[in-house]
């Protein structure tokens, strides 16, 4: 991914990844916006993108319509890449 260049854009449907996925992120992610505990029960759920922000050096951040939480661009994918 190039620096400021998000995947995703405000309207898009995406999936959560897996939650052996979040589980990694968060133990190895060690910067700004850590996921919470809450965020790992929202695992494989498909959302819209409402926000899509970044953070300074380039990381790509998102809000989503349908839970809660700020996410990282390493744990969304495209919904219809997941069917």
């Amino acid at each position: 991914m190039k620096p400021y260049a998000p995947s995703f854009k405000e309207g898009e449907r995406v999936r959560i990844a897996n939650r052996k996925t979040l589980e990694a992120f968060r133990r190895s992610w060690k910067h700004h916006n850590p996921l919470q505990p809450h965020q790992l029960e929202q695992a494989e759920a498909v959302a819209t993108v409402r926000r899509v922000g970044i953070y300074h050096g380039g990381d790509v951040l998102y809000e989503l319509n349908e839970v809660a939480g700020v996410w990282h661009e390493d744990c969304l994918q495209r919904a219809e890449d997941c069917a």
